[in-house]
């Protein structure tokens, strides 16, 4: 029998029709273009490492100054009030360059504390207490919960560094596919959480005390006595948490699965889905086991900073602010992560030696190579940055600009997180563009009025929620490859538009959320973190 003769109507845009239309795809070329011209962001710091040392030399043969806005016997304020461009392109400049190339790197904050931080977590890891929890937690949950679930399993997952996106995106996948959901929505959703999420968390994780480092450094341009801890964020992040879990959960539902529209299996690739392991009795007792040595742990630790007169309180004050818990946070981070780990080790047999813990430590610590290098080169352009007084002159500028302009109130984060937002699509990695933009956007706000750590929570915001649609991102190649296994003719530009809903509703609502949090409730961003800066 003859089909109708009757004229096809033409079937609605998909999301993948609307990612291949003209003006995004020219914008989406655009980006990738210009991504693809910055060299590696190591080889990007020896650069400005050479241009700083270029610039200063001619910054100081004209002389380039400005007046100092710290009040007189701040120390570090030259006599005259003014600071001057210092000249690294001179024998004295040359000397000091060679001095400290080795002090720079070894005493660059960020180093120690994320290295020492992690020797914790690899052992969590290895051992397979994050990847049994993860699992227990995502396939534990109910079918109604499970999109929630899994953006907030993406969250928390940051902690353990690259766990979230080697383990979780692909296992939400499959979860969506097996309960006949589109698997794209759960990649989407998971993607969503661990790196729209990044910096939100209900523990403190390694990039904590990574940012806080940069920060402090930064921020000592304008009060050399200025300290800024790992925690300072962590009330603001820890709400955020539930934040971006609603946030994230609601664009699948409603927005990312709809356009998505009903998976057919005919357009997946080389797909071989193996069934998911359940969480084993063996293991849900070695996660009960670490649960109770992680309660035990916490209330050890609360008898040392609940007194009056507890011994890691601040000696002198008897108050937390200041205090040696605070200070030895990172610790707390590395011990809190290793003791549950090696509890759990124990149970399921994947630690019955020592060098199994010093293996998993070792593994850690091989992980972190680029990383080191790239501390190293970032170490001497903020060292250099500083030793210039660039950085200083940039700020008081810049903070005369706003002020010029009128642009000192809270708007000014507006701008701020949509700037760290741009800049991210270009430099993907967080340590490497807050290294780049702190020196500067830190003492140009604490010269408005703002904290340090108010800025820096505002940075993790622009950071965040571009992650998601930056192929300059790292793991950006991963999830391409997961997504195409599902959909064999995916292209950078389909996957870029599925996930741009969430940084959409991730800025808008995060940005308004931190308004709420700091200008309106007044509530600080982190444990005795101010809010505005008084010199």
């Amino acid at each position: 029998m003859s089909q109708s003769n009757q004229p096809k109507t033409k079937s609605p845009q998909t999301a993948s029709d609307i990612a291949s239309s003209g003006a995004f795809v020219r914008f989406l070329n655009i980006v990738e273009r210009l991504g693809n011209l910055l060299p590696h962001p190591i080889t990007l710091f020896a650069m400005f490492c050479v241009a700083v040392v270029m610039i200063s030399g001619i910054a100081g043969y004209f002389e380039l100054s400005v007046v100092d806005p710290r009040p007189e016997g701040t120390s570090g304020r030259s006599p005259d009030g003014l600071i001057h461009v210092v000249s690294l392109l001179s024998a004295e400049g040359l000397q000091r360059i060679v001095s400290g190339l080795v002090t720079n790197f070894t005493g660059f904050t960020p180093l120690g504390t994320v290295l020492v931080a992690l020797l914790g977590v690899g052992i969590a890891e290895r051992s397979g207490l994050l990847s049994a929890a993860m699992r227990l937690l995502v396939m534990g949950s109910s079918k109604r919960l499970v999109t929630y679930t899994i953006v907030f399993a993406g969250i928390i997952s940051n902690t353990a560094a690259e766990l979230g996106y080697v383990v979780l995106i692909p296992m939400a996948a499959m979860i969506f596919h097996s309960l006949g959901r589109h698997p794209l929505a759960g990649l989407a959703a998971a993607f969503a959480g661990v790196s729209g999420g990044y910096s939100a968390n209900l523990l403190l994780g390694t990039v904590d005390p990574l940012l806080s480092g940069i920060t402090e450094a930064a921020a000592q341009m304008i009060d050399p006595e200025y300290t800024v801890g790992p925690e300072v964020n962590w009330y603001f992040m820890f709400a955020s948490t539930f934040l971006i879990t609603l946030l994230g959960g609601l664009v699948t539902e409603k927005i990312v699965e709809p356009k998505l529209g009903k998976y057919d299996p005919s357009e997946a690739g080389d797909l071989d889905d193996q069934p998911m392991e359940n969480v084993s009795d063996i293991e849900k007792r070695g996660l009960k086991m670490a649960a109770f040595a992680a309660v035990a742990f916490s209330a050890l630790l609360a008898l040392t900073i609940i007194p009056e007169n507890g011994p890691l309180r601040h000696p002198e004050t008897g108050l937390v602010a200041g205090s040696p818990f605070l200070k030895g946070i990172v610790a707390f981070i590395f011990i809190g992560f290793a003791i549950p780990g090696l509890v759990y080790g124990k149970v399921v047999g994947t630690m019955k030696k020592d060098v199994d813990v010093i293996n998993a430590m070792s593994h850690s610590m091989s992980t972190m190579g680029m990383y080191i290098v790239l501390v190293f080169f970032a170490a001497q352009f903020v060292a250099f940055f500083n030793w210039t007084n660039l950085g200083a002159v940039l700020a008081v500028g810049g903070a005369q600009a706003l002020n010029t302009i009128g642009l000192t109130g809270p708007l000014v984060f507006v701008l701020f997180i949509m700037l760290c937002g741009v800049i991210n699509l270009m430099l993907g990695s967080a340590s490497a563009q807050w290294a780049v933009t702190a020196p500067i956007f830190v003492p140009m706000l604490m010269l408005v009025g703002y904290a340090p750590e108010t800025i820096q929570a505002a940075y993790r915001i622009g950071d965040s929620v571009t992650n998601l649609i930056t192929p300059m991102m790292s793991y950006f190649g991963l999830i391409l490859a997961v997504a195409c296994r599902y959909k064999k003719d995916l292209g950078i530009g389909t996957l870029i538009a599925t996930m741009l809903p969430y940084s959409i509703v991730f800025f808008i609502g995060w940005t308004m959320f931190f308004f709420l949090w700091v200008f309106v409730l007044g509530i600080p961003v982190g444990p005795n973190a101010a809010t505005y800066y008084t010199p």
